[in-house]
């Protein structure tokens, strides 16, 4: 046995010597997480720890690679690359604090008649002539044919005023007193990469408070398919762990938002989910291992109506329900029928195309109501992940660049903090300027020094690492460089969507001028102003003046999930009118992919 501290953290604990556990995997072991979007396959770079004592094997060749000589002098080692065989102290690295996370956007009409319901009623007491069961006077009362056992269990004293919630027409709790003024139900998006949950008076429709937060399954890998990866490495066991880390971080976010208005968490009563098709497995504790394998077929895409409680939610009332919006696919989920809905594609007389822009980019085309879909795999450069200075959108984050011939880079930070990285839309942000004063040429590369002019003001910004040429947007003893390999993360990321977005307007026999408008929603697609689409190519230049943005749609259709029955009909058939068009079998899309990788240089 050996034992490993973490001082700052305050932490000690002991792990067995296995020539197969990296250190990443004994921290995630004992609960204690750092950074590793791609899931310790040791190809991101970011899961940093400080040796601070101990004896460790020597730096390999992959760690030499991926840290700078600054890190290596420092101690800095990553986490998935180490086999430790000694007892150890070393420091987790935290750069990342105070995320800012899109929680509104746009929200239709709708028609107000939710599922959950209160009845309030009067139990007169039996008498010693009368000894009618109080199950026979509650049906009675409330005019219906069976009352559950476990709502029997919820009767005390029996006599009295009592409050009946329904779930639709099913009686599903009874709580003593008058109760009828409190009825609350929280809305939640579940992204690959953020959560976000608002608390809802249900009488009248009012978000009251809303809460946010990094996805907790990011500890176990960056996007679905290195989730998936773990669950088919780890099998139940990680599957399990998935589960419980999404579950407990939305009980910590209900607690939260009831601690803040002092609201009893009992008097919750739904739970409306909407979520891409992996993540909806993961919450419910179904396996997803089909979704990531040919023929990519899910285990579930139908609406669910469940128990709060059997899947481990509990910051709600005991009888509380989870209700998850339907999918198309495993590549079309809840939140871009949801998204859909919001966008109303299904009334729509006009041509429209919406696109959800993150760690995979959803895009759908209306003609005139008529649905086609298709799936892209964007990956998580465009969230500011697999890029060598990235990191999400908290303090410190550089979330806009302009560059001036005479000023040179000008940051716009986050928190208005030292700037310590790129999150996605700084990426972007930076690529767009680069292009724009051609420090990077229409396939993608940095541009030479010798082929600049002397006096040239690119010339002091164009950082050399042997044959390597990178730009440095920011000097200092913590200087900040966009690599050649950050902008082919990006130049791949964007010719997914791009052709994504060209292959559905093919294969409608429409071209670009025929659009009407094109709706950007999702997390991503909100920080991002039509410059940056523009300018980096992600969309053409041809919809530039047709582009609107409606915000976070995903937690606007779970919002009128619960707030309307009409609207959970709706979704459900909205989520089998759509066609999907599987790119990978299209014909021409390979070449077409390659065309969508080249820059428009302007």
């Amino acid at each position: 046995m050996h034992t490993i501290v973490l001082p700052r953290q305050n932490l000690k604990f002991t792990y067995d010597i296995d020539v197969e556990d990296s250190l990443l995997n004994i921290l995630i072991a004992q609960q204690i997480f750092i950074e590793s979007p791609c899931g310790g396959r040791s190809s991101c770079g970011k899961c940093k720890i400080k040796h601070l004592g101990g004896n460790l094997p020597p730096l390999s060749f992959d760690e030499k690679q991926r840290l700078t000589k600054k890190e290596i002098e420092e101690g800095i080692r990553l986490a998935c690359l180490i086999y430790p065989a000694a007892d150890l102290e070393i420091d987790i690295i935290d750069q990342e604090e105070n995320h800012q996370v899109l929680t509104g956007g746009y929200v239709p009409q709708y028609k107000r008649d939710t599922a959950i319901w209160k009845k309030t009623i009067e139990i007169t007491k039996p008498t010693l002539e009368d000894q009618t069961p109080y199950e026979v006077l509650f049906k009675k009362v409330l005019d219906i044919n069976h009352l559950p056992w476990d709502v029997l269990r919820q009767i005390t004293l029996g006599e009295g005023t009592y409050t009946a919630v329904f779930n639709q027409d099913m009686l599903i709790g009874l709580e003593k007193g008058d109760t009828s003024e409190m009825l609350y139900g929280v809305a939640v998006d579940i992204g690959t990469t953020t959560v976000v949950a608002s608390l809802i008076n249900l009488r009248t429709g009012e978000e009251i408070d809303s809460e946010a937060a990094i996805n907790a399954q990011k500890n176990f890998g960056q996007d679905v398919l290195t989730r998936i990866t773990y669950v088919l490495d780890h099998g139940k066991n990680g599957r399990d762990q998935l589960q419980k880390a999404i579950v407990d971080s939305l009980n910590e976010m209900l607690q939260t938002m009831c601690g803040r208005q002092q609201l009893s968490p009992s008097f919750i009563y739904e739970v409306a989910i909407s979520a891409n098709c992996t993540m909806m497995h993961m919450v419910l504790g179904v396996d997803p291992l089909s979704i990531g394998k040919s023929p990519y077929a899910p285990i579930f895409v139908e609406e669910k109506d469940i128990s709060a409680l059997d899947i481990g939610l509990t910051a709600l009332s005991s009888f509380g329900r989870v209700y998850c919006l339907p999918a198309v696919s495993s590549y079309i989920g809840a939140d871009i029928v949801a998204g859909a809905y919001v966008a109303r594609l299904h009334n729509r007389t006009d041509k429209v195309l919406f696109i959800d822009i993150g760690t995979n980019g959803e895009i759908v085309l209306s003609d005139r109501g008529k649905l086609v879909s298709c799936s892209c795999a964007a990956g998580p450069a465009l969230e500011g992940m697999n890029i060598s200075n990235g990191m999400r959108a908290a303090d410190g984050a550089i979330e806009e660049v302009r560059f001036d011939n005479e000023k040179g880079f000008v940051l716009e930070v986050i928190g208005n903090k030292t700037p310590i990285g790129l999150c996605g839309s700084g990426i972007m942000a930076a690529l767009r300027e680069l292009l724009k004063h051609n420090f990077v040429n229409a396939r993608g590369n940095i541009v030479k020094p010798e082929e600049l002019e002397f006096g040239d003001p690119r010339l002091s910004y164009i950082d050399l690492d042997g044959k390597k040429r990178r730009i440095c947007i920011r000097e200092g003893p913590q200087k900040i460089l966009i690599t050649q390999g950050d902008i082919r993360q990006v130049q791949l990321a964007k010719s997914a969507i791009l052709s994504g977005f060209v292959a559905l307007v093919n294969a409608m026999d429409l071209t670009l001028s025929d659009l009407d408008e094109v709706i950007v929603a999702g997390q991503f697609g909100a920080h991002l102003p039509v410059e940056s689409l523009v300018g980096t190519g992600i969309l053409p230049k041809a919809v530039q003046e047709k582009i609107t943005y409606i915000g976070n749609s995903s937690k606007t259709g779970a919002f009128l999930a619960l707030m309307s029955l009409e609207t959970r009909h709706e979704m459900v058939t909205l989520a089998r009118a759509f066609d999907y068009l599987e790119l990978s079998v299209t014909k021409g899309y390979e070449r077409l992919f390659v065309e969508c990788s080249q820059f428009n240089v302007t």
